[in-house]
């Protein structure tokens, strides 16, 4: 019985450590002192971050796609992901929040409520952005109109559907350092912070664990499709095989060097893409060409 009652106080005593390392690691109010959002400079911010792309609705066109009400569904192997409406409409989506819950949000994934957000918001991507960039977007996303559609809850079977664990994912994968470490020239660095932090290429070309984070030994190295239809390719240097030219050109067009054109998902990304400053669109090429190859 002696045993018995230490087995029962050790794991209780384990369940309490994991709670607390478990717990949502909110931002605090003076992460966001004296900032104050520019909503010009947000529509860039927008763009680059690929807001609309998931939070549009199913089909959306024009004008339409600035209405971000949600419903879009995105497979994965924990179950389907259903984006969010982040409109302005107070009650259906975030026209209540405030800066903090914005940057808790997008930063730290946690909710204005305290709870854990899944990774399906690129949160691990965006926990490198510059507080200002975080503050101008939010400036720009109260331009945007409000809709009252509902979110619809995802679609996460046990034990995925316990948010909880997200904690311990977030110890494993959620970090503020870069995957392409060290020095890069000041072009480099700027594709460096628009490809890794606000347009969160590897969420889709990086490989995953079995655990969901990222395989950052395999940076950019392609991935599984989760829609199940073929791969998401292989962008480092060795085995995309194009020039800054190239993928300059395909940032901007949506034509590879061998006049195929841009599908999927992918075809949104070059529509922001597109309406970046050229210089942007030359930096994240400069980055690509930077990362090692992965075979």
């Amino acid at each position: 019985m002696r045993v018995l009652r230490w087995l029962v106080l050790v794991a209780v005593v384990a369940a309490g450590v994991l709670w607390l390392l478990a717990r949502p690691d909110p931002l605090s109010a003076g992460d966001v002192a004296g900032l104050t959002g520019d909503a010009s400079r947000g529509e860039a911010v927008f763009l680059a971050t690929g807001c609309a792309s998931c939070h549009m609705a199913p089909g959306a066109k024009g004008e339409a796609q600035l209405v971000l009400a949600g419903g879009q569904r995105f497979a994965s192997d924990f179950g389907t992901f259903v984006a969010p409406n982040i409109s302005q409409d107070p009650v259906a989506g975030i026209g209540g929040w405030s800066l903090l819950d914005l940057a808790n949000a997008i930063q730290r994934g946690v909710s204005p409520g305290g709870e854990h957000y899944y990774p399906a918001l690129p949160y691990a991507a965006y926990a490198r952005m510059k507080r200002q960039d975080v503050a101008d977007l939010y400036a720009y996303l109260q331009t945007l109109p409000a809709d009252p559609t509902p979110s619809q809850p995802h679609e996460i079977a046990f034990p995925f559907s316990r948010r909880e664990a997200v904690g311990l994912w977030k110890l494993l994968y959620l970090s503020d350092g870069w995957s392409l470490e060290g020095n890069l020239t000041p072009t480099a660095d700027r594709g460096r912070y628009l490809a890794e932090a606000m347009a969160h290429c590897g969420e889709c070309h990086t490989p995953r664990t079995a655990l969901g984070g990222l395989d950052t030994a395999r940076w950019l190295g392609g991935a599984p499709n989760p829609s199940g239809e073929g791969r998401i390719p292989n962008i480092t240097p060795g085995k995309l095989g194009w020039t800054a030219a190239d993928i300059t050109q395909y940032l901007t067009t949506g034509f590879t060097p061998d006049y195929d054109s841009v599908g999927g998902h992918m075809a949104h990304v070059v529509e922001n893409m597109a309406r970046l400053p050229e210089g942007d669109r030359l930096a994240v090429a400069e980055y690509l060409l930077a990362v090692p190859t992965v075979e």
